[in-house]
């Protein structure tokens, strides 16, 4: 599956627009990594348990999207993008999304 930022894939024609798809993951934080940023809050640096749970609900969120793409027949997804948002105080969602397309 390609996936790409722009309106189009470099080099190859598309065919056919499929229309939207998506993925997403809302994750809750967790009383021992709250700790943790808690104290990391206040001597600074990076809070490593959460970076690596975002980066797990993104790639859980793209997996999910192409698999939608791929239930459709699609072979690429264009103008792949991401959002979060806050659910509740301790809970984000994640979603990535863009547009199905089949491509030469």
């Amino acid at each position: 599956m390609i996936l790409v930022t722009t309106d189009f894939v470099p080099g190859k024609e598309i065919k056919k627009n499929l229309g939207l798809v998506r993925g997403n993951t809302i994750r809750a934080r967790h009383i021992g990594r709250d700790i943790s940023a808690l104290l990391r809050n206040i001597v600074g640096g990076e809070i490593t348990d959460y970076t690596k749970m975002m980066a797990e609900s993104r790639e859980q969120a793209l997996d999910r999207m192409v698999e939608e793409a791929e239930s459709l027949g699609a072979n690429a997804i264009i103008n792949v993008r991401f959002t979060t948002s806050m659910i509740m105080q301790s809970a984000s969602e994640i979603l990535a999304y863009g547009t199905a397309v089949i491509v030469d």
